[in-house]
Parts: structure tokens; sequence; C-alpha cells
């Protein structure tokens, strides 16, 4: 991604081209169907550019695709920028997509049933961005998990500290103390029951917090309600809250501050 506005501009004049290069290239997948009826296919149209762009990547949810398109995505974006990554897979198109790119560099985050697969040559990002991923519970590590994959595939170092909630606050301490000691620019907190880890890490650090609710809980506010409207009513200050279990959408959002860190870093205003 550029940090460059005149290189953005360029990047935004470059959308009109892409009806006409092999970045907008469709395919069409069969859609399975009854074995009397005809199968419909189904267009995709992949975005390998979008990391380019947007500063991220796309991410092929896999829980509520085909397999045969899950493949056909991966194929279409390992063509058009090197890489794909696939989050939330069922078992079988786990099995098939290692089966298919075995030839592939595959990097696998089990808890979060995530995969990444990558041509030989592709070379992952480094910008030196560094995020910092907290959990309250060892129930809210495979949401974490996708946070984490995201924020290293977009090139930053990510530091995971999961199981201290406040059930038990005085587990944060120690850790917290080290994120903030190694430079840490942005914090993706996920928290289930009653939400309240990001709130209080909002209100320790200086640095901005993303609040990640997930959908581990009892009761009336079970499903990660509670959660969201709890960080949502916060009155810590710097911290913004993503929807219910959306992983991805936090390690997105905590990425793209600590690469905009990093490149100031790297470039500080003479």
């Amino acid at each position: 991604m550029s940090h460059r506005s005149d290189e953005q501009w360029e990047l935004f004049a470059e959308l009109e081209q892409l009806s006409e290069g092999p970045e907008a290239r469709t395919r069409e997948v069969s859609k399975p169907g009854p074995s009397s009826a005809q199968s419909e296919p189904v267009t995709i149209r992949p975005d390998p550019g979008r990391e380019r762009r947007k500063g991220a990547p796309e991410v092929i949810f896999g829980e509520t695709k085909e397999t045969a398109q899950v493949i056909a995505m991966a194929q279409a974006l390992l063509a058009g920028s090197g890489r794909a990554i696939i989050s939330r897979m069922r078992s079988e198109t786990k099995e098939a997509l290692l089966d298919v790119f075995r030839d592939y560099t595959i990097r696998l985050r089990e808890a979060a049933r995530a995969m990444v697969i990558s041509r030989p040559d592709f070379v992952r990002p480094d910008t030196g961005g560094h995020v910092g991923i907290i959990t309250a519970g060892t129930s809210d590590v495979p949401v974490a998990e996708e946070a984490a994959l995201v924020a290293e595939e977009m090139g930053c170092r990510v530091t995971c500290i999961y199981d201290v909630g406040v059930a038990g606050l005085h587990r944060l301490v120690g850790p917290l103390r080290d994120l903030l000691s190694n430079d840490v620019d942005a914090i993706v907190v996920a928290a289930g029951m009653d939400g309240a880890l990001p709130s209080v890490v909002a209100g320790l650090v200086p640095v901005p917090v993303i609040g990640l609710p997930t959908s581990v809980g009892y009761g009336l506010g079970g499903k990660g309600m509670a959660a969201l409207l709890s960080m949502l009513q916060t009155c810590a200050p710097g911290l913004a809250v993503v929807n219910i279990d959306n992983g991805i959408g936090a390690g997105v959002t905590a990425a793209l501050i600590a690469n905009r860190v990093a490149q100031a870093r790297k470039h500080p205003l003479r």
C-alpha cells in the first residue's frame, strides 16, 4: 500500500482499468444441486489487488462456501498476488486445500480454522509494525488467532497474551508491561462474557485498542451481545469496537494503524 497521497490517487485511477485487466478476471464455479437438476454456475470475482490498493488483503470466508468455490478463489488469488488467505474453513475444505495445493507453502492456524497458501516465491511483507493480541480467556483464542494471522500477513510483528481476563486481573500486569516496553503500536483485546477486559486495557495504555467481542457467555447476554454492548458503552478513551467474532476485522484495523505508525517511524517529519 502507498502511504503517499499522490501515489494513492494513482491507485484509484487504476480502478478504472481493472475491468480490462487480469485482476478482474471472473470464474464460474458449478454450484452443487440435486442430481436431477442442472447445476447453476456461481461467478466469483477475486480481488488480488486489494492489498496494494487498500493495505489489507482479501480473505476468503470459507464457512459458507462450497469447497470448489474456495479452491477456485484461492487459485485466482495465488495467480494474481501470490497468496491466498482462507478463514473459517470446514474440515473437508481444509483437507481438499492441503491436497490441491500440496506443492505450495501452507501455514495453518488450527484454532482459528485458518490457512495461508503462498507461492514458493512469495515474500511476506515486513512493515515494522507491532500488534498486540490479548484474550480474556482461552475460549476467546480462536477468534484472536484470526486477528493475529491477518496482522502477520499484513507485515506486522504480533505478540499474543492469552487468558488474562478480569477474573484474575493480576495475570495481566506483567505481560502488558512487557508489551508496552516493546513499542506496541495497537492492541486487539478479545473478550466474551461481560466483555470488561478491553475497557481495562484501554484505560491503562497510550495506544489504540480494538475491542473484539466474542460469542462466549451464558444466558441473556450470551452469544457476545453483553460483551459488545459493554465495549460500546465504555468510558475508557481510545477503544474502538468491531462486531462479534470479527477477528479478521480487528486484525486488519490494528495492522493498518501499526503500519502507519511504522511508516512514520521510518520517515519522520524533518
